[in-house]
C-alpha cells in the first residue's frame, strides 16, 4: 500500500514506533476536539466504568471526525458516551482497546489488517472482513463495514478531466486511450510498486507519458496536480484538495488499491444490540463523497468537527 500521511502517522497506513506513539500521547491527550469532555488517563489503563462507551480517535482529523460521529450517533439513542480523542498511532490505540481503555475506535480494514498480519492481501472486501476476524484480539470484534474508504486514488485535475470528459463516475480504466499523453505524479514509491505505476500498467494496461515524483498526497502533489504540471496523481479518496480544487478522483473498477473502509472496532461486551445497530446504521449511509465532503468541513472550512457530525447525523436521520 502506498504510504498515506494521515495513516502512516497512526500505523493507520502504516507503522510508527510505539515508543515515540506513547511519548506522544501524554502531550497529544492535552489537546482535545471539542468532543473531549473527557476525564482520566486511558493510558492508564483499565475498564470503562460506569456503564459507559469510551469512543477514542487516532492523531489525525478524520479520525476525530469519525470519533464524534460514532459518539454521537449512540448518545441519540441514550448510551452513555466519554471520548478519548486525537490519542496516538494504532501501537497505542489498539493496545488500549485490548485492556479495555477505550472501547469504541473508528478504523480502516486494510490498514488494520496489515498491522496485525502484514502478508496479507486480501482480494475482496470478504476477505478482507475474514482475515481481519481471525487476527484480532479475541476480546475485540468489528461492526459493518462502510462504503467509505481513504485510501489511494488516482485523481485528474479538472482541466484534463474536461479535456477527456471524465466525471466521478468514470474509472481509472477511461484514462487508457489518453495515458500516453499524460504526466502522472505521487511519492517516489509510487513508480515501483503494484499499488502504483506498475499495477495500473498490469491490471489497468496505462503507460504513462512520464512519471514526477512528489510526495505521498501531500501539498506537493496536489499544487503540481493544480498548477498542470503532472495530470494525474495519487491523492487520497477523502483528502479536501479533491473538493477544493475540482479534482476528479477516478474509480478503482478492479481494486488494484485494496480495501480501506471506515469499521468500528469495538470491545466485543462495550455496546448492546442498540448501540451496535446505530453504529451499523451509520455506517451504511456513510460512503466516500459523504467523508469528504465532511472532512473539506473540518479541514478546509475550520469548522468544529463535533458540529459537523451532529448536523450530518441530523440530516441522515440517525440523530
Amino acid at each position: 500500500m502506498t504510504s498515506h500521511t494521515k495513516k502512516t502517522m497512526t500505523s493507520t497506513r502504516l507503522h510508527g514506533a510505539a515508543v515515540v506513539a506513547l511519548a506522544a500521547t501524554t502531550a497529544l491527550l492535552a489537546g482535545c476536539s471539542s468532543s473531549s469532555s473527557s476525564s482520566g488517563d486511558p493510558l492508564k489503563g483499565g475498564k470503562s466504568g460506569g456503564g459507559s462507551v469510551v469512543v477514542g480517535s487516532n492523531n489525525f482529523p478524520e479520525s476525530t471526525l469519525l470519533a464524534d460521529l460514532y459518539g454521537e450517533a449512540l448518545k441519540a439513542k441514550g448510551v452513555k458516551v466519554s471520548y478519548k480523542p486525537n490519542i496516538g498511532s494504532r501501537e497505542t490505540t489498539y493496545g488500549l482497546m485490548k485492556n479495555g481503555a477505550i472501547t469504541v475506535l473508528p478504523e480502516f480494514n486494510g490498514a488494520l489488517l496489515a498491522y496485525l498480519d502484514k502478508s496479507a492481501a486480501p482480494k475482496s472486501l470478504a476477505d478482507t472482513t475474514a482475515a481481519l476476524k481471525a487476527k484480532l484480539d479475541p476480546k475485540l470484534t468489528l461492526l459493518e463495514p462502510s462504503p467509505a474508504q481513504d485510501k489511494d486514488c488516482v485523481t485528474v485535475n479538472e482541466e484534463t478531466a474536461k479535456k477527456y470528459r471524465l466525471t466521478a463516475d468514470s474509472s481509472i480504466a477511461d484514462l487508457k486511450d489518453a495515458a500516453g499523453d499524460l504526466v502522472i505524479g505521487g511519492s517516489p514509491e509510487f513508480q515501483t510498486r503494484q499499488q502504483g505505476l506498475v499495477g495500473l500498467k498490469s491490471v489497468y494496461g496505462l503507460q504513462f507519458k512520464s512519471f514526477k515524483a512528489l510526495d505521498a498526497g501531500g501539498p506537493l502533489t496536489q499544487a503540481a496536480l493544480k498548477k498542470d504540471v503532472v495530470q494525474v496523481a495519487d491523492v487520497f479518496s477523502t483528502d479536501p484538495s479533491i473538493s477544493q480544487n475540482k479534482f476528479v478522483p477516478l474509480k478503482d473498477s478492479k481494486d488494484l488499491f485494496g480495501f480501506q473502509n471506515v469499521q468500528p472496532l469495538v470491545g466485543k461486551d462495550a455496546l448492546d444490540q442498540k448501540g451496535a445497530d446505530a453504529l451499523n446504521a451509520l455506517s451504511a449511509k456513510l460512503d466516500t463523497a459523504t467523508l469528504l465532503r465532511l472532512d473539506t468541513q473540518v479541514q478546509a472550512q475550520k469548522k468544529d468537527p463535533l458540529d459537523v457530525a451532529r448536523a450530518w447525523l441530523k440530516s441522515a436521520g440517525l440523530a
